[in-house]
């Protein structure tokens, strides 16, 4: 049973870094203040034309998908 415990106990803390990682990048990709720093930045390199039309909308498609989740989580946690 020992030798058991501790062959489990590195995977164990392996598992839990890899949720807490995974925790963080999810805040991350759906916080909402990043978000909308990201299309502002995002319509300026359009403005600016640093991108074409074709990146902006694909671009900005995915960061609205992002902030739609974002918000559905922030309601969620209410």
């Amino acid at each position: 049973m020992m030798i058991f415990k501790l062959f489990t106990l590195p995977i164990r803390s392996l598992i839990k870094l890899g949720e807490k990682i995974q925790e963080e990048v999810d805040q991350e990709l759906y916080d909402l203040t990043n978000i909308q720093q990201q299309l502002i930045e995002l319509h300026m390199m359009y403005d600016m034309e640093e991108i074409d039309e074709e990146a902006y909308i694909e671009r900005e498609q995915e960061l609205l998908n992002r902030y739609k989740i974002a918000k559905e989580r922030e309601k969620n946690e209410y």
